[in-house]
């Protein structure tokens, strides 16, 4: 009998939950909109029921060896209590991890987010290109998230709130942030961040519809001036908190992933030429040139590569799922990763 685990992305936008075997493989998934404006109790109840569902159509012949749910930060660790999400407005002091297992009746894994997309990409994507140790991933979504994987552990910080670089400052006296910071990276990186900067800047759609992050990359990519002008902003900024955390801690590696890292040809130019400025510990081990074959695995070689992430948009789901099976001693195989979820 074999073993699976399910996964939960608990995200500002959208819920998605997933069953997974340790290889990767997607057995089944379900997502569906995140009912924020109902309040957190009809969330749980979206949330364990389909977390049901899944469960009934993977339990045939496999043992679930546990669930693990990924939610926005700060989470305060071990006792699982939201804190002031700013992407999950109302839930502060929400106690998740206590109302979800009482719901369920069995002990659930929880972490963020964030943390759980970069777990993914390192046993399945760039970290295990570029076979190393250690690694930052940024997503931009929603919000900005970060997350840390140093020799092999996932990063959480005293409590369990480390890793929050998309509340690092990129601008003195920015733009208002729900965290209640002002110039914080995710208020000019973020999906969210994009549709109001387009709108400051007039950017109109060329045909009737809502004006979307995928929207303005599009104009962008089509030499719409404002629109580029968004995307170099978003670049500038990501380079100036990249920069920071390359000169603080000297990582062989930081991936970009989240639905804006599609746009990465619009914004990386002016995040590249921001790092080069600001970060001398990137201008001493930059390196010449990325690999010509992206499926090889390649060492990091002591340079510092800033690539896009490899796993797509269900890394963070993916992540969550991973988590029992690292917490029960199952061996996790990413060589043969077969795809996200449709």
């Amino acid at each position: 009998m074999s073993n699976y685990s399910i996964g939960v992305d608990l995200g500002g936008t959208n819920l998605r939950v997933g069953g997974f075997l340790p290889n990767g493989e997607c057995l089944s998934s379900r997502t569906l909109r995140t009912r924020l404006a109902d309040g957190p109790a009809t969330v749980i109840t979206d949330l364990v029921e389909n977390v049901r569902v899944v469960q009934g159509e993977c339990d045939d012949k496999r043992t679930l060896v546990g669930i693990g749910i990924g939610t926005p930060g700060p989470l305060e660790l071990p006792v699982g209590i939201l804190r002031n999400p700013p992407n999950l407005v109302g839930w502060d002091g929400f106690p998740l991890r206590e109302t979800v297992e009482r719901a369920l009746g069995r002990v659930v894994l929880l972490e963020n987010d964030a943390n759980l997309a970069a777990l993914a990409e390192w046993l399945f994507g760039a970290g295990r290109h570029y076979a190393c140790d250690s690694m930052c991933m940024l997503t931009l979504g929603t919000g900005v998230g970060s997350g840390f994987i140093l020799r092999g552990t996932i990063w959480n910080g005293m409590h369990g709130m480390g890793g929050e670089a998309g509340h690092v400052p990129v601008t003195e006296d920015g733009v208002p942030c729900g965290c209640g910071g002002h110039g914080c990276l995710e208020q000019y990186a973020s999906a969210k961040a994009i549709c109001r900067m387009a709108q400051e800047r007039g950017v109109e759609l060329r045909t009737p519809g809502d004006l979307t992050a995928e929207a303005v990359a599009n104009l962008a990519a089509n030499h719409e001036a404002a629109a580029m002008a968004v995307f170099r902003q978003v670049g500038k900024s990501l380079g100036i908190a990249l920069a920071g955390l390359i000169n603080t801690l000297n990582l062989p590696l930081y991936a970009i992933g989240g639905g804006v890292a599609k746009a990465w040809d619009l914004f990386a130019p002016a995040m590249f030429e921001e790092i080069e400025q600001r970060s001398y510990v990137y201008r001493l081990t930059r390196p010449v040139a990325e690999p010509d074959n992206a499926s090889s695995t390649t060492t990091s070689d002591n340079q510092t590569h800033i690539v896009p992430a490899q796993c797509g948009s269900g890394a963070g789901l993916l992540g969550a799922a991973l988590l029992p099976f690292r917490v029960n001693g199952i061996a996790i195989s990413g060589e043969d990763f077969p795809g996200n979820p449709s």
